[in-house]
């Protein structure tokens, strides 16, 4: 063994730095600029700074209560119970530890799921071996409280007793109203329903968690983390309330109420959105005069971020996704197979699904220590953030008479509107940028399969109606015209094309041909021509001979203040219906639409409207 007692520490070796020597050094490389130039925001307007300090003091870290790392949930969610059950057997003898039953109708169901039928429950469950005691998380439609009997009834038939087995039953009523917009009764009468639901099984000695409070509806339809939470804990207060009123104490009633949050590819938000919702959580029960216990929280990988098209990078935001979560404190995780979006997925694609979590446990050791993130600077100043605005959120949903009236009067919906507004906005100009869909798209990608295709989202109309909550995809715009060009590469017209003008040498026009390609990739227009031209006559007759329709000119402003209009001109009487140029236009503008040019492409133009215009 080498001897390293009298080494020098590693961290001596190198001169001490202090914040105002970094403030220093950066002031000088922003060349007069502030500071404040480096600050950014995200996840709804939360402020990231270039440089934080290690957090000084001690915080309590609520955490989750078993030590070691999260659960591995199977998903369920075919529509035959016989071959659901046949993939949960194949998740649970290949890694997966916990079941995660999806019912058609319920808020993550995605147009799929088992029947809401007792037959279908005890067919998924059949081989299942119920006794060792699987947790179990359930995904239940809007009418779910005689699943919760049917599902108690499996397991009291294996003699398992009801007061240790780890289950969530699932009932999220105010999940279904926001997504269905609306219910068939008024909150205190569903409230009641489910009350007096759960009071035969706390006779017969069940303990589990009959509620969930389920951030994922907002998190779907574009909403910020902050509101995701505050519906959460909304919905988990409201439920609460309910089970005092029939009678059950705080002590049991919180105890019956788990959590269920999405979890994307913003590393930083994610993480900092499990440990700040935790943090609320105590904060409300030490409110109730209770002492805050661990919660349940489980966590799914977010639909919004999925894609249809180049699908396989979903496997990249997936990982972060389960990363961020498994570090934030989940107590189970749900990973969407990467063709989710498509259809329902197949064996390698749930395979893949399951993968990603056992190479993060067992390989990456993810679940060996409590709470990482703690006293990191940045993911606390994110997590203070967090629980500040989502607690400004919940104090407004409160003083508006809760959740369900937050929902009534369509003022929540309106909020969370107007997050979604101004993500599509920062995705049409990608300052969100969607790999694979809005950068960086293969046109020419090789289909995936897919079990079934997915169909349409359907949202039930109910006798109370308000404005529902209605999922979507950040990439579906995209995906439409990428689905509208695919269509005419299928007639005799053939695809789109477009015909990289590129001027002068290689060192003036690549960056710019490289950003025209992908510019017009993201619409499914292909790109072509590749040389530089050095004279307009030659550049005309490439043009003629390319097949394309269209020309974006390519190359440095310099060559662009000598030749752009001439070279304008030449494309236009050589045919081009359309010519762009990559760049913006300066103090030439008039001079270059009057020489042919219709529209200029650069960084952090509305990309989804240029193309649309196509």
């Amino acid at each position: 063994m080498t001897d390293t007692a009298n080494d020098p520490a590693f961290a001596d070796v190198f001169p001490r730095a202090d914040e105002a020597r970094w403030r220093e050094l950066a002031l000088a490389a922003l060349k007069g600029a502030p500071l404040e130039r480096l600050r950014s925001t995200r996840g709804g307007g939360l402020a990231i700074e270039p440089l934080y300090q290690r957090l000084a003091e001690d915080r309590p870290r609520p955490w989750r209560a078993e030590p070691g790392p999260w659960r591995v949930c199977a998903r369920i969610d075919h529509a035959d119970p016989t071959l659901a059950r046949a993939q949960l057997l194949h998740d649970l003898e290949n890694g997966a530890d916990a079941i995660h039953l999806v019912f058609a109708g319920s808020v993550g169901a995605r147009g799929f799921g088992l029947p809401a039928t007792r037959a279908a429950l005890a067919e998924a469950l059949a081989d299942v071996a119920l006794e060792a005691r699987v947790p179990i998380e359930c995904d239940l439609p809007a009418d779910g409280a005689d699943l919760v009997a049917g599902l108690a009834g499996l397991i009291e038939a294996r003699h398992v007793d009801p007061a240790t087995y780890p289950l969530n039953f699932g009932l999220d009523p105010l999940g279904q109203m926001a997504l269905n917009g609306g219910s068939d009764v008024d909150w205190p009468t569903a409230a009641a329903r489910i009350a007096a639901s759960i009071k035969p099984l706390l006779a017969r000695g069940w303990r589990a968690r009959f509620v969930v409070a389920d951030g994922r509806p907002v998190a779907d339809t574009g909403g910020a983390p902050a509101h995701e939470i505050a519906f959460a804990l909304g919905s988990a207060l409201a439920m609460l309330r309910a089970l005092e009123a029939a009678g059950v104490a705080l002590e049991d009633a919180r105890g019956m109420i788990g959590f269920r949050l999405s979890t994307d590819a913003d590393e930083f938000i994610s993480l900092a959105k499990f440990r700040a919702l935790r943090g609320l959580w105590a904060t409300i029960e030490s409110a109730c005069g209770l002492t805050p216990a661990s919660v349940h929280v489980h966590a799914e990988t977010g639909w919004r971020m999925m894609t249809r098209r180049d699908p396989w990078v979903n496997l990249l935001r997936t990982t972060v996704a389960t990363f961020s979560a498994g570090l934030g404190g989940a107590n189970a995780i749900s990973v969407l197979p990467f063709t989710q979006a498509i259809g329902l997925p197949d064996a390698f694609a749930r395979r893949l699904a399951r993968n990603t979590q056992l190479v993060l446990i067992e390989e990456s050791n993810l679940g060996r220590v409590a709470d990482p993130a703690a006293g990191a600077g940045g993911f606390e100043a994110l997590t203070e953030q967090l629980r500040a605005r989502a607690w400004t959120h919940l104090q407004e949903m409160e003083a508006s008479g809760g959740l369900y009236a937050a929902l009534v009067s369509g003022k929540f919906q309106k909020t969370v509107a107007e997050a979604r507004a101004a993500r599509a906005k920062d995705v049409s100009r990608r300052k969100a940028p969607i790999t694979g869909v809005s950068e960086f798209p293969n046109i020419f990608e090789a289909p995936v399969t897919v079990l079934a295709p997915a169909p349409a989202f359907e949202a039930a109309r109910a006798a109370i109606a308000f404005p529902p909550l209605t999922p979507g995809r950040d990439a579906e715009p995209f995906e439409a015209l990428r689905d509208a060009a695919d269509a005419k590469a299928a007639t005799p017209a053939g695809r789109d094309k477009v015909f990289l003008a590129n001027l002068g040498p290689l060192t003036a026009y690549g960056a710019r041909a490289m950003f025209a390609g992908n510019f017009f990739g993201v619409g499914g227009v292909e790109a072509v021509g590749e040389s530089g031209f050095e004279d307009d006559a030659a550049l005309a007759a490439a043009f003629a001979a390319s097949g394309a329709s269209m020309a974006c000119l390519c190359s440095s402003d310099a060559i662009y203040a000598e030749r752009a209009e001439s070279a304008a001109r030449a494309l236009a009487a050589a045919g081009a219906r359309k010519i762009w140029l990559a760049g913006k236009p300066g103090d030439n503008e008039a001079a270059l639409r009057a020489a042919g040019v219709g529209k200029f492409i650069f960084a952090g133009c509305d990309v989804l409207a240029a193309l649309t215009s196509l």
